[in-house]
């Protein structure tokens, strides 16, 4: 695992010492940030689920201001400060081991919004269409916020959920999909 591009271009990431995570492939990563803007003017995103924290690394690489990363697995959380200290992103990030519907519930409770939302939860286990609505419910998504749903390939997520619209979904191999969602226009 390595940072693909930015500021960390090329550093490498220590995997979760476990196998309770699956990591994104650099081949996906890299996919995946060509979609939603190669490098950005600041921002913030949100890394639920976050394992070794390398999307929202990523994504401070690539010129995000801020990122809050969020796994309940006590091995991911480490790995996170671990990957964090190593690059000196400390003062740019907030880490939390919780559940993530209580860490949507807090963020919303801090009036804090992201530019991205990165959702990776374990294959089959949670509920896309309730993450998105806890999220539309506590305003967490920037008016041209976006959502990225990493699934199962066999996993079909629909056109809208919640205050959310597809925008597109692609496929990476044979088990891999990355579906977009962007705010439905008022």
């Amino acid at each position: 695992m390595r940072v693909i591009s930015g500021k960390y271009k090329g550093r490498q990431l220590d995997p979760v010492p476990n196998r309770l995570t699956r990591p994104t492939t650099d081949k996906v990563k890299e996919a995946l940030f060509q979609i939603i803007g190669p490098f950005f003017k600041g921002g913030s995103c949100l890394d639920l689920f976050a394992g070794s924290g390398g999307l929202g690394i990523e994504a401070l690489s690539r010129g995000m201001e801020k990122a809050v990363f969020v796994d309940k697995q006590p091995k991911a959380i480490r790995t996170i400060h671990d990957n964090l200290r190593t690059l000196e992103l400390e003062d740019s990030a907030e880490v939390f081991r919780t559940d993530a519907f209580m860490a949507i519930k807090a963020a919303g409770k801090r009036g804090l919004h992201f530019d991205v939302i990165f959702l990776d939860p374990p294959y089959g286990k949670v509920s896309y269409e309730k993450l998105l609505e806890a999220i539309d419910t506590y305003h967490l998504s920037t008016d041209k916020g976006l959502i990225v749903c990493e699934h199962e390939n066999r996993e079909r997520l629909v056109d809208e959920y919640a205050g959310f619209s597809r925008r597109q979904t692609e496929v990476y191999g044979g088990t891999t999909s990355i579906t977009i969602y962007e705010r439905k226009e008022q």
